[in-house]
């Protein structure tokens, strides 16, 4: 049975900057917070990465090989503005030479404006728990688009701001490490403020932008349904997927989840008049990024703490994944995926929606030049599959970014996990095609599985 994909659907891939451009000292750049991260942790760093910053051209010739007409890439802050505020025209050269490479080869750039890589300079002034930074991201904002705005229509403000709040600031296990719950939830509201102000800047400058936001789903599931166990699931899903989703779509934050929050006393207090008002701009595409469910289970005394990688959960946990797993121990779930996607058609009233990522970590079998990835090929198969069951029912998907163009750093885990389409040797930079990117550049040449 062919499965045939919408007219015009956007087929591509997408990458990070820190996690593939190395380089972080060249042309001016200044240290992110991932450089002073992996630095005082003993971590495998950024650089090299891909060395993708000079070998761009090289990388854009194999999206050109794959025939996507798409590629979702970041812009790092701390190389366009080493200090945060102060223009370093280096870092914006090499944005501007990628967009032109990229529509040389007949590629859709859509421009990421933050993808977890603060400069430094900006956490030592309170990183995002300081509400002044989502003034500064906007002036950001502002000076990418003066650059590439004259051919870039596709704007993210921030790829999962979950990640940079809850766990750059909540459980430390990203950069940049710290572990309090309360900033974390801040640092959320700041984010969303950011990504508000942003889009006014970026909307003020004219032209046909389309702007987005990308969040991260995880649909939660219960092994029992009893009133112990919904709650649990509720407290999972109001602060996972609906902490930043309801306040962008105007309809602030759920009252319930303001409840489960209130012993902490941080989140309320830094919600200023007129924030709701600004960080629930008007979307024109809602970016997903999905890879597994959570499983919640409710805990036998209700002010127990979870620990879960959720600050200010009480009362409910969460169970180990299970079935077959990826190799970073990810449950695959495609038909989860199907309903998540329902749902959000639903929830945001129909709102356009894109997958921005999915994808998954497997480990490369690489015979005689060639490398072989029947898992991730299944991966991808399979949940290509649901994407398409859920525009079959109705909802408004219209495209998919596959993660990742590249292997490359994994951020916490170094470069121990593979996502790539393309396989890198990171002791020489070779680039190899795995048989997952074969199978996906047919499955764009078709418009359909």
């Amino acid at each position: 049975m062919t499965r045939g994909f919408p007219a015009g659907f956007r087929w591509g891939t997408a990458t990070a900057a820190y996690q593939i451009e190395g380089s972080t000292t060249a042309d001016g750049r200044g240290p992110s917070i991932w450089d002073t991260f992996t630095a005082r942790s003993g971590l495998a760093t950024g650089d090299p990465a891909c060395d993708h910053y000079r070998r761009y051209r090289e990388d854009v010739r194999l999206l050109s090989e794959l025939g996507v007409p798409y590629y979702r890439f970041s812009v790092a802050w701390s190389r366009v503005m080493p200090d945060g505020r102060t223009v370093e025209p280096r870092g914006l050269a090499f944005y501007d030479r990628l967009v032109d490479t990229l529509l040389d080869h007949g590629i859709t750039p859509m421009v990421t404006l933050y993808h977890w890589d603060l400069p430094e300079a900006l956490q030592a002034e309170g990183g995002w728990p300081n509400r002044a930074l989502a003034d500064l991201f906007a002036d950001y904002a502002l000076t990418v688009h003066k650059v590439l705005g004259d051919r870039v229509r596709q704007w993210t403000t921030i790829n999962e701001p979950f990640c940079a709040a809850f766990i750059g600031y909540g459980n430390g296990d990203h950069a940049p490490g710290i572990r309090d719950e309360g900033a974390a939830l801040v640092a959320g509201h700041n984010l969303l403020l950011a990504h508000g102000k942003a889009t006014r800047a970026l909307r003020s400058a004219g032209g046909e932008q389309e702007v987005s936001i990308v969040l991260n789903f995880a649909p939660v599931l219960t092994d029992v349904d009893d009133a112990a166990h919904r709650e649990a699931a509720r407290k999972f899903d109001f602060l996972h997927n609906r902490f930043f989703l309801d306040p962008l779509l105007g309809r602030g934050y759920p009252p319930e989840l303001l409840a489960d929050l209130a012993h902490l006393g941080t989140l309320e207090p830094a919600i200023a008049d007129g924030d709701l008002e600004i960080l629930a701009q008007p979307l024109d595409v809602l970016g997903v990024n999905y890879y597994a469910p959570a499983r919640a289970v409710p805990l036998d005394d209700p002010e127990t703490d979870s620990n879960c990688p959720l600050p200010g959960l009480r009362g409910m946990d969460v169970q180990p994944p299970r079935g077959e797993l990826t190799s970073l121990g990810w449950e695959q779930r495609p038909e989860c995926f199907t309903e998540l996607l329902l749902w959000l058609h639903e929830h945001c009233d129909g709102l356009p929606l894109v997958i921005a990522e999915n994808g998954a970590a497997f480990e490369d079998e690489v015979v005689e030049g060639r490398v072989h990835d029947e898992k991730r090929v299944r991966y991808f198969a399979e949940h290509l599959a649901a994407v398409h069951a859920a525009i079959e029912r109705g909802a408004d998907v219209r495209g998919y970014m596959a993660w990742s163009l590249l292997d490359n750093f994994e951020w916490a885990m170094g470069y121990t996990q593979r996502f790539g389409l393309v396989h890198v040797d990171f002791e020489t930079q070779e680039r190899v095609l795995k048989d997952s990117a074969l199978f996906y550049a047919d499955v764009v040449a078709r418009n359909g599985l």
